[in-house]
């Protein structure tokens, strides 16, 4: 039929080029719109069939390109990529900005108390362990127990420091005080992440070359994967922890928020929202999920089988930088 839909449009890639920033910034916006948390149950599995029916060779009569892409992002929004399951929704990407706006907001607000800063920490951390598991690869899961060790460990560490923190803050300027949720979840995420990937470090990434030939694993891209991924997830968490407090710290002196506390939490939590809705995708769309590495850099297994098949070669490996929790 001359109005049918061509087959051949790749749906497993992202819409927009993914080598250029502003490719990279229109696929983050779409699969974090948080919109597609609202959506009903039929309107979910309407994107599920439509996506899996093209997959299969089989197009919807009447189906336009930018329906079929829809589809699409409607399903990444709800479905694991690799299980097809529907995710639990407050661990989607699509959840992401609403639920680290409120808790992000809650934790730059109650900070004064040691309960209140334990009690955030704990909520903090609680949903990044949700994230984690809902998003859990399904080619390497991951097990009850490493599960368990990150969440232990991740939420101890980032306790641990906002209290040291806020014990030594006190001889300093208040503004430094709002700073102590940002340092705590720095180091949650430095204890957390290589906790989450410890098989990666343990048994390697794949390496591949520019035109996606596998050449194997190799356990020093995953190192590099992952000091990537903890330097990209503490910069994200920048703009929404490091810029309120000092606009905050400006709004406090105003008379109408000395009267009411829940009143400073909602400011606070909608200032984060604007600062994640923005800046934080952004900062996303900066790195590439590609990383390059050169073969004398991927280890001695690899570069003998390197050096068979030919001399010269850039290697390729994807550090999954995930948009994932704070």
């Amino acid at each position: 039929m001359s109005g049918e839909l061509s087959h051949s449009i790749n749906i497993k890639e992202p819409r927009w080029d993914q080598s250029t920033f502003m490719g990279r910034a229109k696929h983050f916006f779409m699969v974090t719109d948080p919109r597609t948390v609202l959506l009903s149950s039929q309107t979910l599995e309407e994107a599920r069939v439509i996506v899996e029916d093209y997959r299969a060779g089989i197009v919807k009569p009447g189906l336009t390109e930018d329906e079929l892409w829809r589809a699409k992002y409607i399903y990444d929004s709800a479905f694991h990529p690799d299980t097809g399951e529907k995710m639990f929704v407050i661990g989607r990407m699509s959840a992401q900005v609403p639920m680290n706006m409120s808790i992000t907001g809650c934790m730059l607000t109650f900070y004064r108390t040691t309960p209140a800063v334990v009690f955030w920490q704990w909520v903090n951390q609680s949903f990044n362990a949700v994230v984690n598991y809902t998003n859990r690869s399904g080619d390497a899961p991951i097990t009850v127990n490493q599960l368990g060790a990150a969440y232990v460990s991740a939420t101890t560490g980032a306790v641990v420091t906002a209290l040291g923190l806020k014990s030594l803050a006190k001889r300093l300027p208040p503004i430094v005080s709002r700073f102590v949720p940002f340092a705590a979840v720095a180091a949650a995420n430095c204890i957390n992440i290589p906790f989450m990937r410890q098989r990666e470090l343990k048994y390697g990434i794949p390496v591949t070359d520019e035109n996606g030939n596998r050449f194997g694993e190799s356990a020093l891209a995953a190192k590099q994967a992952i000091v990537q991924v903890v330097v990209s997830r503490i910069g994200m968490a920048v703009p929404a922890m490091a810029i309120p407090p000092v606009i905050m710290n400006a709004l406090e002196k105003k008379a109408f928020m000395k009267a009411s506390r829940l009143l400073l939490a909602l400011i606070q939590c909608f200032v984060c929202g604007i600062c994640l809705v923005n800046q934080n995708v952004l900062c996303k769309a900066v790195l590439s999920q590609i990383s390059f590495m050169s073969p004398a850099k991927c280890g001695l297994h690899l570069q003998a089988r390197i050096q068979k098949t030919t001399l010269f070669i850039t290697l390729r490996f994807f550090s999954k930088q995930k948009f994932l929790g704070s």
